[in-house]
């Protein structure tokens, strides 16, 4: 068979199909079936004068036909990666970073170098995220406003609306809609890595930029670090020319990773959210369970407050992996106010009602009635004030009686 004639999927065929060929439709063409992996740091130069005017176009922000020159200003494995992300999320374009910090921070830069220092965002974002708009590292200027009150917080210098829905760690849901309405003009960049794009796609809602941690479900497996963001081509040539001077591009490997970790995710997420809401209402019947968070859109997070000690329960576990990150193929659980929220002061954690109990689980793969024998045993030995032998428990009944209803995320 002629590979020129290979019949490449196109925007007709599912999300799911999309997700396996996207950033792969040459591949044929070009005899191969694997993804090649460039990871060349220079590339030689036979026409220099076209080399340099190439290099002023990548300071501008394009992606100039030909030779990259060099591997800090883009990387063909790592556009293959940003091409299959934009268009899983519907963007016209999408630029990736070395972490999920460093495509946070390229965002805040852009917003600044329209002379807009001043952000609008919703409480609670991911805790390092809310760190660096407080702490004015970048020179920036936050106002926090609840989710109602964005459209009376902009100013003329108002640069960028951020929100993250379902919010980490609370899993808290915005209406995207409404908040791009009040936004207006001003960009509404969405942070969605919890949700992903197989359950949500928040530039169908108006949303100007998505952002993601690439760490998370992107990849899958624990093992690559990355962020992005998704866009339109006008943000997205100020994000490459922040990248071109910071030197924040993903490296290729990472890359290739993703890319591979793109055409698995609507399989792990489904499964993965399958098992969470039926964890998430064996959760909310526990009598050691005071109140369960679960998306109404679904997802893999679990966030739930214990009545006895958090700390206890995360000892007692033995199947799932006390750990910060999330979106793997194996379980974890963190307690937040101590951890991934801790970089923020009490008040900033009450807004966001991180409380002390709460803790969040992030459902993997594993099957969801081992999962919950462990939690069961986890609850049990600290609703007993902690168990010296918590083995000695596992071999009891597990199930809870209902007791309560499931509490929705912000309800």
């Amino acid at each position: 068979m002629d590979p020129r004639n290979h019949s490449a999927p196109t925007a007709r065929h599912t999300f799911e199909t999309r997700a396996v060929h996207a950033g792969r439709d040459d591949l044929a063409a070009l005899g191969t079936h694997a993804v090649p992996i460039d990871l060349s740091t220079t590339y030689p130069l036979t026409d220099l004068p076209g080399a340099a005017l190439a290099l002023d176009a990548y300071a501008e922000g394009e992606l100039p036909s030909g030779s990259p020159i060099y591997g800090r200003l883009t990387n063909p494995t790592v556009r293959r990666f940003e091409e299959a992300l934009a268009e899983l999320e519907g963007c016209e374009a999408a630029v990736a970073f070395a972490s999920g910090m460093a495509a946070v921070t390229a965002s805040l830069l852009a917003a600044a170098t329209r002379g807009k220092r001043h952000v609008v965002a919703v409480r609670p974002l991911y805790g390092t995220t809310d760190h660096l708009l407080t702490s004015g590292l970048l020179g920036t200027e936050v106002t926090w406003v609840t989710s109602g009150g964005v459209a009376a917080a902009l100013r003329p210098e108002t640069g960028l609306v951020m929100v993250e829905t379902p919010a980490n760690p609370t899993l808290a849901e915005l209406d995207l809609a409404d908040l791009a309405a009040q936004a207006g003009d001003v960009p509404l960049l969405v942070d969605n890595t919890f949700a992903t794009p197989v359950l949500q796609r928040p530039a169908e809602f108006g949303a100007r930029m998505v952002l993601h941690s690439a760490t998370k479900f992107l990849g899958g497996h624990g093992d690559v670090m990355g962020g992005v963001v998704a866009c339109d081509e006008e943000s997205a040539r100020v994000l490459r020319q922040i990248r071109f001077a910071t030197g924040a591009l993903l490296h290729p490997l990472a890359g290739y990773m993703l890319l591979r970790g793109l055409a698995t995710l609507p399989v792990r997420v489904m499964k993965a959210s399958t098992s969470a809401g039926t964890i998430a209402t064996r959760l909310a019947a526990h009598p050691g369970v005071e109140r369960v968070h679960y998306p109404s859109i679904g997802g893999a997070l679990i966030a739930f407050e214990v009545a006895g000690d958090p700390m206890e329960v995360v000892a007692a576990l033995r199947l799932i992996t006390p750990a910060v990150s999330l979106g793997g193929t194996d379980s974890l659980i963190q307690h937040p106010a101590s951890l991934t929220h801790r970089v923020i002061d009490d008040s900033a954690r009450a807004e966001g009602e991180i409380g002390p109990k709460l803790l969040r689980l992030s459902v993997g793969l594993e099957h969801e009635d081992d999962l919950w024998a462990d939690l069961a045993v986890a609850l049990a030995a600290s609703a007993e004030g902690g168990s010296d032998d918590p083995e000695a428990a596992r071999a009891a009944d597990p199930t809870p009686k209902p007791r309560q209803v499931l509490a929705r995320a912000g309800g």
